[in-house]
């Protein structure tokens, strides 16, 4: 039996990593040729190389899910269409172990996929952001293309941009009163933290009286702010290329100032359960090849994995954005597709008989 259990892990493996390599290759060209149409003298061609290389990880761990399931498609299809699963089950080998057999090299994938989740995607993603703004910028400070706008209490805050090393460059607050009056418009050359308060310099405030109006100039100013660098760091990532540790924090911070939380709790649940994802994706795979997908050939069972694959991501994607209009939990959004796929594949395979 273990020489049945590496032989059909083998085969289902190679072919998971060969379609992720197609996948993965496709993708790189794709999002290459997308970066072409932005070079210019600051963003040359060496940075869009650089900056299409340090996103693949984030594609590794976006379509490990789908060449899961067209691997294991692939992979059984083959035992299927050289008679050798016949052969398995003809000697008494029931599917729940054939199951558990493919099931074993998929685990090493959601093992991968997990650890460069949660600690290369966000290293990855950040530097590729940072190489990108940093080379369309043509300078050392980096931020998004319009800054990054927060919130925090009564205090609304934009900063221009961002450093590695967490220094702000243009840092606007604005100050409102509990009736959402504007109090104060401050604008500050440069801010550092420091010693658990931000460090202000050059600051130059504009004190909104009646109808009445006085600067005031300040060469440098302390700001008592809950808001930390590393907080700050993750206001420029998108919620998709933040760890799940990161995400757990950001969270807790976003909730403690009133502010809506919903793409990052949606992109922590689907980081939380990709690994169900990929296990669901797989039982699907093997009841098709047990089932209405025995004794077809190999293009049509690719195309049927690809399919499946993007119903069960434009599900996900449509339930996200669902979720947030309708004001129901982001955990339920991720485990519907998830559920409906357990489900349908545990009846046909039951129903294959």
């Amino acid at each position: 039996m273990k020489r049945l259990n590496r032989y059909i892990g083998q085969t289902v493996l190679f072919s998971c990593l060969v379609v992720l390599l197609a996948i993965i290759g496709l993708d790189v060209l794709f999002a290459f040729v997308d970066e072409l149409k932005d070079l210019n003298k600051h963003y040359t061609l060496d940075v869009a190389v650089r900056y299409v290389l340090l996103s693949i990880p984030g594609s590794v761990y976006e379509f490990i899910p789908l060449a899961s399931l067209v691997g294991c498609l692939i992979g059984l299809g083959m035992l299927a269409s050289s008679s050798e699963l016949t052969v398995m089950r003809a000697a008494g080998v029931s599917k729940f172990r054939i199951v558990l057999s493919v099931s074993r090299p998929v685990l090493l994938l959601v093992i991968v996929a997990g650890l460069i989740g949660e600690f290369v995607v966000p290293v990855t993603g950040q530097q590729a952001t940072v190489e990108k703004a940093k080379a369309h910028s043509g300078g050392r400070a980096v931020g998004t293309q319009y800054g990054v706008w927060h919130r925090e209490g009564n205090w609304v805050m934009h900063f221009n941009a961002i450093e590695r090393n967490g220094l702000v460059h243009g840092l606007t607050l604005y100050e409102f009163n509990d009736q959402r009056e504007l109090l104060t418009a401050s604008f500050i050359k440069e801010a550092e933290y420091e010693q658990g308060s931000w460090k202000l310099q050059r600051m130059r405030t504009t004190h909104f009286d009646g109808d009445q109006t006085r600067i005031v100039v300040m060469p440098e100013q302390r700001w008592e702010s809950e808001l930390k660098p590393e907080f700050l760091e993750l206001l420029s990532l998108a919620p998709e290329d933040m760890s799940v540790y990161n995400l757990r924090g950001f969270i807790d911070y976003m909730n403690s100032q009133g502010i809506n939380a919903a793409p990052h709790q949606l992109a922590f649940w689907s980081k939380l359960m990709q690994p169900l994802a990929i296990f669901s994706l797989v039982l699907i795979a093997v009841s098709f090849v047990f089932g209405s997908l025995r004794s077809v050939t190999m293009g049509q069972r690719v195309l049927v994995g690809i399919l499946v694959g993007l119903v069960f991501k434009f599900s996900q994607d449509l339930l996200g954005p669902a979720s947030t209009v309708y004001g129901f939990p982001p955990v339920i959004a991720v485990l519907t597709p998830i559920g409906a796929c357990i489900l349908a594949g545990f009846w046909m395979l039951r129903r294959g008989g």
